[in-house]
């Protein structure tokens, strides 16, 4: 009689927006290579644009996810009032032996808190960083999540020290880098072929791009006009690239910006770039002004210059040891300037490498084991 095939460990990994892709293709790759486990992209629906989820599945060579919790938008605590609901119904039909949620979003929360009441265990990737700014709904995600994971696989020593600080047990925390350094190399052939800038009539190393969403950006209407205002005059020495977040064209519209914008000969408004364009519009780009947390990232491992538009980040690593300025609408125009006549050299922190999947496969592997799963 022929021996039973071993059981494979059943692991779900919760995706709900665009940054989540970014981090689980990497994993969904590197564990279906593993006989030993069997993973499962639960998708929860937070972003339901097909421009703004359906097409990274496409980039990052995903499958369509086992399952779509098809939660949609709403408040913060809708949104997360519903994932919760829904991830509990489907853990009452699947229980997994882990559950892997990623960044911080209202999903990663949600999630978290629907797995740990019921007993599976919770592994956070992208775990420990911390803007210590309790106004941003983000920090209130990353800090809840953290407090009931029971792997915290963090990106660099800064989340090491943040969790330590936060009395988090040593031996839950595993340094494993930074898993969005691997998506961008496994992808980088397909990436080098593009050239994007090329549609918008713009030259290699001859345009900054530009990306904002951020509701403290983009939500006020003195501030956005600040903003649009320094852009235009930033303009005048270097074309920009602008894809349009949808939350940001709507209050363009909405606050009569959009015809200044417009009106710029040498500010391109585009639509949403997926994946691959945006990162050949990127290693194209003289510098990036953003509020995105993962840009922030990309531009150190890259060392090209990054302006994020914020008063604080959670990767504070990017400043210290990489080319990224924390920048205000007052200070942008001449920040740009100092980054366009003095770029900052290239830096790329411990263990960004493009191999942190696989740290990641041996630290699951190690807690199955240990566990008895």
């Amino acid at each position: 009689m022929a021996a039973k095939p071993p059981r494979r460990v059943r692991i779900h990994l919760v995706a709900a927006a665009r940054p989540n892709f970014m981090k689980v293709g990497p994993l969904y790759h590197a564990l279906c290579a593993e006989p030993w486990a069997e993973a499962r992209l639960i998708h929860t629906g937070q972003h339901y644009d097909a421009s703004l989820s359906g097409v990274f599945f496409r980039d990052f060579d995903l499958p369509p996810p086992h399952r779509n919790l098809g939660v949609g938008s709403g408040s913060h605590a809708e949104q997360t009032g519903r994932v919760m609901m829904a991830y509990e119904a489907l853990l009452g039909e699947e229980r997994p032996a882990v559950t892997v949620v990623v960044g911080d979003v209202n999903s990663t929360l949600a999630c978290s808190l629907a797995a740990a009441k019921l007993g599976v265990p919770v592994a956070h990737l992208e775990a420990g960083l911390r803007s210590f700014d309790r106004t941003m709904p983000e920090e209130i995600n990353r800090v809840v999540t953290d407090a009931v994971a029971d792997i915290l696989w963090t990106p660099s020593p800064d989340a090491d020290a943040n969790l330590a600080r936060e009395g988090v047990d040593a031996a839950k925390v595993v340094r494993v880098g930074n898993i969005m350094i691997d998506t961008l190399e496994r992808l980088r052939p397909r990436i080098d072929a593009v050239r994007p800038e090329q549609a918008f009539g713009l030259s290699r190393g001859g345009f900054g791009l530009v990306t904002l969403h951020r509701p403290s950006n983009v939500d006020d209407p003195e501030r956005l006009a600040g903003i649009c205002a320094a852009l235009s005059r930033l303009s005048a020495r270097l074309p920009l690239l602008f894809p349009l977040h949808p939350r940001t064209r709507a209050r363009l519209e909405a606050f009569g910006l959009m015809g200044r914008l417009t009106s710029l000969p040498s500010l391109v408004l585009a639509e949403p770039l997926p994946y691959i364009a945006f990162m050949g519009a990127l290693f194209a780009s003289r510098f990036a002004l953003t509020d995105s947390g993962g840009l922030q990232e990309e531009t150190t491992y890259l060392g090209i210059p990054c302006l994020t538009l914020r008063p604080n980040t959670e990767r504070p690593i990017t400043v210290s040891e990489g080319t990224n300025r924390l920048v205000t609408p007052q200070t942008l125009e001449e920040e740009a300037h100092a980054a366009l006549d003095r770029p900052l050299g290239k830096r790329a922190p411990e263990l960004w490498d493009g191999r942190t999947a696989s740290r990641v496969v041996a630290s699951l592997r190690r807690f199955v084991a240990g566990n008895g799963v």
